[in-house]
């Protein structure tokens, strides 16, 4: 079984970058092998010939050479049916032939031949394998469809050159890909320097919004903070947020980039059961458009949503290289528009741009390859072809010059065995982490906080309800709580204001509980907000029972404001790196954890240090230095170590993430490391895990948070989110709760006609907001979604919405969400009581 998969992951490597050869391998072989059998009845040989063994590999590679024309479900099984078609059409095919003649010249010619072309088409393990199988195949079916069998000496007396063959091909071929391979990594190489060099500003960058973001007033919901109108102030944090957003974009790109030079291959392991709407969703949102006109030409159309196991992260950036592109050509084309429409497994990019010439289509996915854009680096396509056939799917592109262009994401369907899975594996997880835990729902919203509290029951918690802030600071007061879901719009005492007092120790046995916010503002925005509230966590409304438990289960298990452990207190730590600024951010947060730190700037110093004193609790070491870098000084450290003293952990620092530098510093001995730039609470949990005397031996390479962003015009013909309907149905809150929330959207949308009459902005964003979070909890998808675009301007801008007629929309929409949700209720009723 090793074997077999070595071979198969060999030969998928091999054919990572260079899958049009197959097609025109097909080509050949569909022509060829007709041809051959035309010519040796054309010359009446008399050799044996079988027409049903050359039909049989003339269909194999023509459906080979026909790739493009397969139907999407069958393309993941593709480089799995070239292997078959090779190991049948060369080595079994002509073996067998050649001992069906009893050797002779020509089948001696025949079979160097068949050896040539697999020496060219597959890796040198899988020749030697093909061959080995190929041939016993062939003498098996030989000798049972032979009467009077004869092995022919002579064939087999050219044993020995056709092993000097394979020898001597596969030693040339190595030649070139070692070639090819230096080549690669003189590209890797260069890459991580780059992409070191991009790391540090990007890191000093961080570190000044993160002082930017201490230096802000804290959020609230009022109309006013200090001298600032809350407008002003939504204002300075949504621009915060989006430089935060484009810090963080840019690090993984970096890091998307180096994994596409490196050919880093892309595992399940860290897969997940999403939701292709609301990714999508996300990736429109978060990208980082130049203007708002451009932002307004992305459209998305939910027909049907479908759910797909993959990597989030992954996944975003494929749509953010769909969309780089189909917006390049924006200013020489004014009327590009770019529709992403959701539909039968498929998630279709398309956009009225001037289109692809087919001479290029053709290696469109090729590395290094690009459509006419000057200043790419070709890696974008080709990057989201491998994250697509990691999923299982496939991508292609079909395009007419001076009409359009289209991406089509096609993915395997996932079972609703395998979804239940997911989801009960989910809720198995929170349960053991939650299990005798105790959380507060606060929320002025009675039905809210009757849905939330339903959400939570298969986690085995004590629920308890608090209708307003203050009623929940008396609580927090009386009863230490695990965790606090807080609502932030609230009267009186908003959400913002409760976590303010709970982190400045009002409420001293809770002031470090977790607290996940509950929001309808942009998610960008609540992000940098509920950060700075003291928040450890969001969930935007409105949210589903697997969305909202791994919520709160992340925010539980990662905290964000967790208190800095009390193990790196009066800790004295060494820090080498030769850029002062990376010093600076990494100094203020250990600072902030009350350690002694020591800085200094290159590997001698580091010496020079160690020697003096040998109390250090731990080591802080950038790899890259001037003069005696990271691993020369560690290795330098350690041959003189005190062997009756404690071995002191070195942790790396560096912008370089690759597999070759992570074991280069292990091999080093350093004990751990931290990608650049520096978190503070990777740093805390890095920090506190080696100086609390856990083992060293886990080598941690952080992947930033995602935070969403919003403003993309969305369309959508699914008006009801059935799997929202589904949940409440099996909670029993199907009937109880859907006339209420239809009831409250149609006296929220009266009201904000009376708000719009006498132009009262600021009560009619916060109708806005409770609708928001209505339809949303309703399972009004289109709604919601519709509420949301016309929301977004009102809370990031301090403006009314500026499409024509927005309200009128919105009760339109009302109207036709009220008519579905009631014939499903009703239809649901009836299939009920058909049942008992």
């Amino acid at each position: 079984m090793i074997l077999f998969s070595t071979l198969w992951k060999e030969y998928r490597n091999y054919y990572s970058h260079s899958r049009p050869i197959l097609q025109s391998a097909g080509m050949t072989g569909a022509v060829a092998f007709p041809l051959f059998y035309l010519l040796n009845v054309f010359r009446d040989t008399q050799s044996f010939d079988s027409l049903g063994l050359r039909v049989v590999a003339t269909l194999l590679c023509l459906c080979l050479a026909l790739k493009d024309r397969w139907p999407e479900g069958a393309k993941p099984y593709y480089l799995a049916f070239s292997y078959l078609t090779f190991f049948y059409c060369l080595p079994f095919f002509f073996f067998f032939t050649s001992l069906k003649n009893d050797g002779g010249v020509v089948s001696v010619g025949n079979t160097l031949m068949s050896v040539f072309f697999l020496i060219l088409l597959t890796d040198w393990r899988n020749t030697i394998a093909m061959l080995v199988g190929g041939g016993a195949l062939a003498t098996a079916a030989y000798l049972l469809t032979t009467p009077d069998p004869s092995m022919p000496v002579d064939y087999f007396g050219r044993l020995p050159m056709l092993i000097l063959i394979v020898v001597g091909g596969s030693l040339f071929k190595f030649t070139q890909r070692q070639i090819q391979a230096e080549r690669v990594d003189a590209a890797t190489a260069l890459a991580g320097s780059i992409a070191h060099e991009m790391r540090n500003p990007l890191g000093q960058l961080r570190h000044n919004l993160e002082s930017m973001h201490r230096a802000l007033p804290l959020p609230t919901t009022t109309t006013q903070v200090l001298n600032l109108d809350v407008r002003q102030l939504n204002e300075l944090y949504r621009h915060l947020a989006q430089s935060e957003l484009a810090v963080q974009r840019g690090l993984q790109v970096i890091a998307m980039t180096l994994d596409e030079v490196s050919a880093k291959e892309l595992g399940p392991d860290g897969f997940s059961c999403l939701s292709a709407a609301e990714v999508t969703d996300k990736a429109i949102q978060e990208y980082g458009y130049e203007t708002e006109e451009a932002r307004s030409r992305v459209l998305l159309e939910v027909r049907e949503d479908f759910s797909f196991s993959g990597d989030e992260t992954s996944f975003v950036f494929v749509l953010f290289n769909l969309i780089k592109n189909a917006l390049f050509y924006m200013p020489l084309s004014p009327q590009v528009r770019v529709h992403i429409t959701i539909q039968d497994n498929q998630v279709r990019v398309r956009d009225t741009g001037p289109g692809i010439a087919p001479d290029v289509l053709r290696h469109l996915f090729e590395p290094f390859r690009t459509a006419g854009k000057s200043g790419g680096s070709g890696l974008g396509l080709a990057y989201c072809q491998r994250v697509m056939t990691s999923f299982g799917g496939s991508i292609r592109c079909d395009s007419v010059q001076g009409e359009f262009t289209e991406f089509t994401l096609t993915f395997p369907v996932l079972s609703a065995q395998e979804q239940e899975a997911h989801r009960l594996a989910v809720l198995g997880r929170a349960q053991a982490a939650f299990s005798g835990k105790r959380i507060l729902i606060v929320d002025d919203d009675a039905m809210l906080r009757l849905t939330t509290r339903h959400k939570l029951q298969p986690l085995g918690a004590e629920v308890d309800e608090a209708a307003n802030g203050a009623r929940a600071m008396e609580m927090l007061a009386r009863q230490h709580y695990d965790l606090v879901v807080l609502d932030l719009n609230m009267p009186v005492l908003d959400g913002y204001a409760v976590a303010q007092r709970i982190r400045q120790g009002q409420v001293p046995a809770n002031r470090d509980v977790c607290i996940v916010a509950c929001t309808s503002e942009p998610a960008h925005l609540a992000r940098v907000k509920t950060q700075k509230a003291g928040m450890d966590g969001f969930v935007g409304k409105p949210f589903d029972q697997l969305t909202f438990v791994q919520t709160l289960h992340h925010a539980l298990t990662h905290p964000v404001h967790r208190q800095p452990s009390m193990a790196l207190v009066g800790r004295k730590v060494l820090l080498a790196d030769d850029n002062a600024h990376n010093r600076q951010a990494v100094a203020a947060y250990l600072a902030r954890a009350g350690v002694n730190l020591v800085e200094v700037g290159h590997g001698e110093a580091v010496l020079s240090q160690v020697q003096s004193t040998e109390d250090w609790d731990l080591i802080l070491m950038d790899i890259n230095m001037p003069g005696l870098n990271g691993l020369d000084t560690t290795r330098a450290i350690r041959r003189r170590g005190n062997a009756d003293a404690p071995r002191v952990p070195i942790i790396a620092l560096t912008a370089h993430a690759d597999q070759d530098t992570m074991d280069a510093a292990r091999a080093a001995g350093m004990d751990d490391f931290l990608i650049k730039p520096v978190d503070a609470p990777t740093l805390y949990e890095v920090l506190a895990r080696h100086l609390a005397g856990g083992e060293n031996a886990a080598f941690t390479a952080m992947a930033g948070q995602q935070a969403a962003a919003s403003g993309a015009a969305i369309e959508t013909l699914q008006l009801l989110n059935f799997e929202r309907l589904e949940s409440y149905k099996r909670i029993d809150l199907l009937e109880v709760s859907m006339p209420v929330y239809l009831e409250q959207v149609a006296e929220l949308i009266d009201k904000l006609d009376g708000c719009l009459a006498r132009n009262d902005f600021q009560d009619a964003r916060e109708l806005m907001h409770s609708l928001l979070g209505i339809s949303g909890e309703a399972g009004a998808v289109a709604l919601h979604r519709l509420v949301r675009r016309c929301y977004v301007p009102m809370v990031a801008e301090g403006r009314w919405p500026q499409e024509a007629d927005w309200l009128g929309q919105i009760r339109a929409l009302a109207h036709r969400s009220d008519e579905a949700l009631r014939a499903y209720v009703r239809s649901q009723a009836r299939a009920e009581s058909v049942r008992v």
